[in-house]
């Protein structure tokens, strides 16, 4: 290789070298930006959650013995109260700030630091289920027969917040994340499933939004979280003092064993 030709190779590889760090620094910025760095945070308006019209299927905030000691529909100030009661804080008054997680048990801020489950910064509570038969739940966002709009739904009067949110289901070792900008697919990492729901006149039961499985009269305990994605590209400080509400829709379908 002559001296012309090694000065070229030299200059490429120098172009190379500079063109990495830039890219590299963009990506920092990328994940950077995706962080709140306002102190006025998102606050939950409403939430309720509730089951479609189904005899089979029941929840409560307490574990009971037989099914018709469970409910239908949960209010936001039932679930406010037990939150209070177990980590005390109220939802109401203490807004949300933007975390992430690995595991989906572990919260962390952006600088690594662990966020305590009674901090405020997410929520979380544990629903029990009980069924009158084997059936595997969905999350699901179809409404219900009355014509009310009440399927599953994450709402707030700025239109990028929900996309920041995530509603994370945990039970027998395996979790349930409910992303709202994710549309109808789903995805699988692990023990952790990540699903959308389609819009509620296009819902329809699959394996996509299935989540865990209920055996007949047996209790079944659910670790809900619900938090702001800190790493989304939803979540700015353009959501800064932006309310939330949350609608949590479940529906029963017959086991894979029952199907066949």
């Amino acid at each position: 290789m002559n001296k012309k030709e090694n000065n070229k190779t030299v200059r490429s590889r120098l172009y190379t070298s500079v063109l990495l760090v830039l890219l590299a620094l963009v990506a920092v910025t990328a994940a950077t930006v995706a962080w709140f760095s306002i102190a006025d945070r998102a606050k939950v308006k409403t939430m309720s959650l509730d089951i479609v019209t189904d005899a089979d299927l029941r929840m409560d905030l307490d574990p009971h013995s037989t099914i018709d000691q469970y409910v239908k529909t949960l209010s936001f100030e039932q679930i406010a109260a037990r939150i209070q009661q177990e980590k005390g804080f109220s939802m109401e008054t203490t807004p949300l700030e933007p975390v992430t997680t690995i595991d989906y048990e572990t919260f962390t801020y952006e600088n690594g630091t662990t966020v305590e489950n009674t901090s405020g910064a997410y929520l979380e509570f544990t629903l029990h289920f009980m069924a009158a038969k084997d059936m595997v739940v969905h999350l699901t966002s179809a409404n219900s027969s009355s014509g009310a709009e009440d399927g599953t739904l994450v709402m707030s009067e700025n239109a990028a917040l929900p996309e920041s949110m995530r509603i994370a289901f945990s039970a027998d070792g395996t979790i349930w994340n409910y992303d709202p900008g994710m549309g109808s697919a789903s995805s699988t990492e692990g023990t952790a499933k990540t699903f959308g729901l389609p819009e509620a006149s296009t819902m329809h039961i699959n394996e996509d939004n299935a989540m865990f499985s209920l055996k007949e009269g047996v209790d079944k305990a659910v670790t809900v979280h619900i938090w702001m994605e800190g790493t989304d590209e939803a979540c700015t400080d353009e959501l800064r003092g932006s309310d939330y509400s949350i609608r949590l829709r479940f529906t029963g379908d017959k086991t894979d064993d029952q199907n066949k």
